[in-house]
């Protein structure tokens, strides 16, 4: 599984690779409400295969009827050079690509030729997202040449007379440990936000009647696990056994990384307690307060399903608060 920036550009790698030409088109700037966000990219073939969104569909539309009767190549043969279209600037057209009221999208398009040069670059890309690596794509806008450049900048999208600047993320990955039902829906909601998750169980038989589609398991020791694959600022740990022999091993190695979310499930009192345990497994007071313990928001939750959402509500905005 794949996160959509990193879906996006592997497509193109593999289209760039098959020899076909390919569109793509980047928001840069938004105004009002936006179906997406600054950075969202739409990649498309000369023959309609898409991989993206834009919006919510509408304007993707309007992209491949230009495509069908020649509109963009026309565009783009008159300006030899990527282009920017603004959309909803008049009421008609936002009405016509039922943008929300007052919405505008500000949006670069790019013909991408099946190059040597190009091919190199997105296969560059893919490749370091598949690694976990921060990287930026480089357009010139002078001539349309595309580069990549380690490290990531602040903004997703930076933009002045001579070239953009796009930061791309690699995917985020989660590691639950414990198979039960909290896990089960944690995982399920975690599928839907774009992450990439594996649950860790290392006790005899908990894994085998837990299964939810498009999550690894795996009955390692969870410690093992956190230093090969979640040590990271693009990975998470959720300790959910209510073992110490489970959720201490990963917790003890996960405090010492640079894991964008450490978090275990239990009461005030089991974490009190917790708190009390991890100095004796060589962790520092700085450390143990990176953990958050008890889980998730206050919501007054009681049900598995109410518990998760309230663990990945937390997760999300730990994870937004340090992009």
């Amino acid at each position: 599984m794949l996160s959509s920036q990193q879906n996006i550009v592997s497509r193109v790698a593999g289209w760039l690779e098959d020899g076909k030409p390919v569109w793509l088109s980047t928001i840069l700037k938004t105004w009002g409400s936006s179906p997406r966000p600054p950075g969202s990219m739409l990649a498309c073939t000369m023959d309609g295969e898409l991989a993206g969104s834009i919006s919510g569909g509408c304007i993707e539309e309007d992209f491949l009827e230009q495509l069908r009767n020649g509109g963009l190549k026309a565009q783009y043969d008159e300006q030899g050079k990527p282009f920017r279209i603004r959309y909803g600037i008049s009421v008609e057209e936002q009405a016509r690509l039922k943008l929300p009221c007052g919405g505008q999208l500000h949006v670069l398009l790019e013909y991408l030729d099946s190059d040597d040069a190009n091919r190199r670059v997105f296969s560059r890309l893919a490749g370091d997202l598949d690694a976990h690596r921060k990287v930026c794509r480089v357009v010139d806008l002078r001539d349309g040449k595309v580069s990549a450049r380690s490290g990531s900048e602040e903004a997703a999208v930076m933009i002045d007379e001579d070239a953009m600047v796009h930061s791309l993320s690699p995917m985020y990955r989660l590691l639950l440990l414990g198979a039960g039902d909290v896990a089960r829906y944690v995982s399920e909601m975690a599928l839907a936000l774009e992450y990439d998750v594996t649950l860790c169980d290392p006790r005899p038989k908990y894994l085998d009647n837990w299964h939810v589609d498009g999550v690894e398991t795996t009955s390692r020791l969870p410690d093992d696990v956190v230093r090969e694959r979640f040590g990271n600022p693009y990975a998470g740990v959720i300790a959910l056994a209510h073992d110490p022999r489970v959720d201490d091993m990963a917790l003890m190695e996960a405090l010492k990384t640079d894991a964008f979310y450490v978090g275990a499930m239990g009461s005030e009192r089991t974490s009190a307690a917790r708190r009390k345990r991890l100095p004796e497994l060589g962790l520092s007071e700085e450390e143990i307060g990176r953990l958050h313990a008890p889980i998730g928001f206050q919501i007054h939750s009681k049900t598995p399903a109410e518990i998760a959402i309230s663990i990945m509500a937390e997760v999300t905005a730990v994870r937004h608060s340090r992009q």
